[in-house]
């Protein structure tokens, strides 16, 4: 292999696949990335055996081939070089990485060793778009479980109806759901609703991609896996296999009681009351009151902080207590200037929307705390 590739060209696809690869498995091969130089265009590979990464770019190849090298040294020595040329040399059971007057080797591992990764099925994709899945995945993935047992909770639910999409999250505590317009041909309109559950990474990465061009998503979805295409560089994720709990019931239909309140001001009042909260619970108490809410909070070990903030509200008074990084969380990927906060009583799930309008509807329910 013999290749002259730009820095910049290569630098914005390497970083892309620095989410992918693990530094720290049990199988050495999957730290590297794959590289095959043919044509006019050098190929790059990376999986972690659950979420891969396909991707190209423009290079100028005197020799073709094929090896592997370390994803994340690579990375950092190509981001190191000066703007210019990079040249690419096999060399030896290595390869030579060089620019202007810089010169290395690295070590590469057998080319045979590396995983083979699906292809996609071909059989035609469902159209997905950008801006609305990139919202949707920045407004539920914060809701994802890590380390639950449920393993089916370890994912967002995507539901792909004939005029809508639907991205759904929950960790037993609390779940964000969001919707939005989508078009489909009238020839493919009447089709069940698609439901498929995506890990937690692959929407880490699948939002990653889509922070890099304002290009549709062509999905499909083999056997086991699914494929993401945006732009040419193509994610592949093992689907979660499970039934996800019925998100439907979750949201509370009779909320009666409903509060307005400026989204900045409330993020602020809580950020400010937290600190003193209980650093394992995180614990705030909402006391609400027609025109008011007093945000408090308090510990053993730290004391206490209040703070009050005008709202519209006009129901009885009514105290409800919420983990903090809960709500935060919420605010923090709102847009609008207003929030609207759906009670009906203490001990009941709380529902929270976006006041105004938005290309999305967004519902967010919190179990309130019992302390």
């Amino acid at each position: 292999m013999e290749l002259v590739v730009r820095k910049n060209d290569l630098l914005r696809e390497l970083q892309l696949f620095q989410g992918i690869v693990e530094r720290k498995n049990t199988i050495p091969i999957l730290a590297n990335v794959l590289m095959e130089a043919k044509g006019d265009e050098v190929r790059l590979l990376a999986t972690d055996l659950e979420v891969g990464l396909r991707s190209k770019c423009a290079a100028s190849v005197s020799k073709g081939g094929a090896l592997t090298l370390p994803a994340k040294k690579f990375y950092e020595i190509v981001k190191a070089l000066p703007e210019t040329d990079v040249r690419i040399e096999e060399d030896k059971g290595g390869v030579k990485v060089a620019a202007d007057r810089f010169d290395s080797r690295m070590q590469t591992l057998p080319l045979e060793d590396f995983p083979s990764v699906p292809e996609g099925p071909g059989r035609g994709s469902a159209m997905l778009p950008h801006k609305g899945l990139r919202e949707m995945i920045a407004k539920t993935q914060f809701a994802i479980t890590g380390e639950d047992t449920r393993y089916f909770l370890n994912g967002a639910l995507l539901v792909l109806k004939d005029d809508q999409m639907s991205l759904v999250a929950t960790d037993g505590h609390r779940l964000a759901l969001v919707s939005t317009k989508r078009e489909v041909p009238d020839a493919e309109k009447g089709a069940e609703p698609v439901r498929i559950i995506l890990p937690k990474k692959t929407l880490l990465e699948l939002a990653r991609l889509l922070g890099e061009g304002e290009d549709d998503v062509a999905y499909e979805r083999g056997e086991n896996h699914l494929f993401f295409d945006i732009g040419g560089r193509v994610l592949i994720s093992r689907m979660i296999e499970g039934q996800f709990p019925a998100y439907e019931r979750v949201i509370p239909k009779g909320n009666d009681k409903r509060a307005e309140i400026e989204r900045e001001r409330m993020t602020a009042a809580i950020r400010r009351v937290a600190l003193l909260s209980n650093e394992r619970s995180r614990a705030v108490k909402m006391q609400l009151e027609e025109g008011r809410a007093q945000v408090s909070s308090q510990s053993p070990e730290f004391g206490e902080a209040r703070e009050e903030i005008p709202v519209e509200y006009k129901g009885p008074a009514l105290q409800i207590c919420f983990n903090a990084q809960y709500v935060l969380d919420f605010l923090s990927v709102v847009e609008t200037d207003s929030i609207a906060l759906d009670l009906k009583d203490e001990v009941s799930q709380a529902v929270m929307r976006p006041l105004g309008a938005s290309d999305y509807d967004y519902t967010y329910v919190v179990m309130p705390m019992r302390i």
